[in-house]
């Protein structure tokens, strides 16, 4: 299993983020290099029904990819929350992920006062998980 690694000031980002919102889900993306994550890049979500999907504003994640790449790093992951599901990929979140490389991060909300957070690599619409370690 690969491991991604997280500075914890992320994992509190992401998590405050979804507590913010709970009814609808949260995304963003996350640079960094060799599977670190250092830095988080909140985006909207535009998506018709954003209590089920996430849609990325495509003129913030642009604007995300730019400061990456100007910072040198690269994309590690992208997360979004699922305000009443587990944290698993859903049909869509497979059928939707179009970066090979990149860890999905997913936040769930559907637990009693303690917030799930998992890590999958998905290709070809098949999940595998990722051992997180936290920095």
């Amino acid at each position: 299993m690969h491991t991604l690694k997280l500075a914890r000031t992320l994992v509190n980002q992401m998590l405050t983020q979804a507590q913010e919102s709970p009814d609808t889900e949260i995304c963003g993306l996350l640079g960094g290099r060799n599977n670190r994550a250092q830095h988080c890049y909140p985006i909207s979500n535009q998506a018709q029904q954003p209590q089920r999907h996430y849609l990325m504003d495509p003129q913030q994640q642009i604007e995300a990819m730019r400061q990456m790449r100007e910072a040198g790093d690269e994309l590690v992951a992208i997360y979004h929350s699922h305000p009443t599901a587990a944290a698993i990929p859903s049909d869509t979140d497979l059928k939707e992920a179009q970066y090979p490389d990149a860890a999905y991060l997913i936040i769930s909300l559907n637990t009693e006062g303690v917030l799930e957070l998992a890590a999958f690599r998905i290709r070809q619409g098949q999940a595998s998980q990722l051992q997180l370690e936290l920095e």
